[in-house]
């Protein structure tokens, strides 16, 4: 069962990206933050809106020391045809990992038996290969990639700031909490 604080599962996949086909792991990441963003299938409705947030929001991602990687159950040719003949799909120029087998959906525990398609999941995995967040969602609602740049910039906060946490809706700059007895029944 995967876990929250324990290791994200290992992979090792091929990926389209920047018109070649590679092979990623996570441990290529190591010392990063990676954001493993699961979705159903190329070619559909909502998944070209949300790897196309996330293709506009990328830079800011990377600016963070973070890395994406979006994985479906495709094969990387059709991620390339995808690439190919969508505007939208265009701009993405992160890893976009073919997971036949669905042996990764499996692993992170985002696949749908019966229908062989993944349940759309955010993991955010700290550059130690940690999981520290995960997020999974019916097919039929995307995701917010402003919640996940302010999720992104929380975990990054308190990782450097031992002891330090971070109250809902916090965004970067306002006002946190201390961890501690003195605080219970004080807030």
């Amino acid at each position: 069962m995967i876990k929250i604080n324990q290791p994200a599962p290992a992979f090792s996949a091929t990926a389209y990206q920047n018109e070649e086909f590679k092979r990623v792991c996570l441990s290529d990441f190591k010392e990063k933050w990676v954001i493993l963003f699961f979705y159903p299938a190329d070619f559909t409705f909502v998944c070209p809106t949300e790897l196309g947030g996330l293709a506009d929001h990328y830079e800011e991602f990377k600016k963070l020391g973070a890395e994406i990687l979006c994985v479906s159950c495709d094969t990387e040719f059709v991620h390339k045809a995808w690439h190919d003949n969508s505007e939208t799909i265009k701009k993405v120029s992160f890893p976009m990992i073919a997971d036949p087998t669905r042996k990764m959906c499996r692993d992170y525990e985002t696949l749908i038996e019966d229908e062989g398609l993944s349940f759309r999941a955010t993991f955010i995995i700290d550059p130690d290969g940690v999981l520290k967040s995960m997020e999974m969602n019916a097919n039929n609602v995307g995701r917010s990639t402003k919640e996940l740049l302010r999720k992104m910039k929380a975990l990054q906060f308190v990782r450097k700031n031992n002891g330090q946490v971070c109250p809902i809706d916090w965004e970067e700059g306002e006002k946190t909490l201390t961890n501690g007895i003195d605080q219970v029944g004080k807030i």
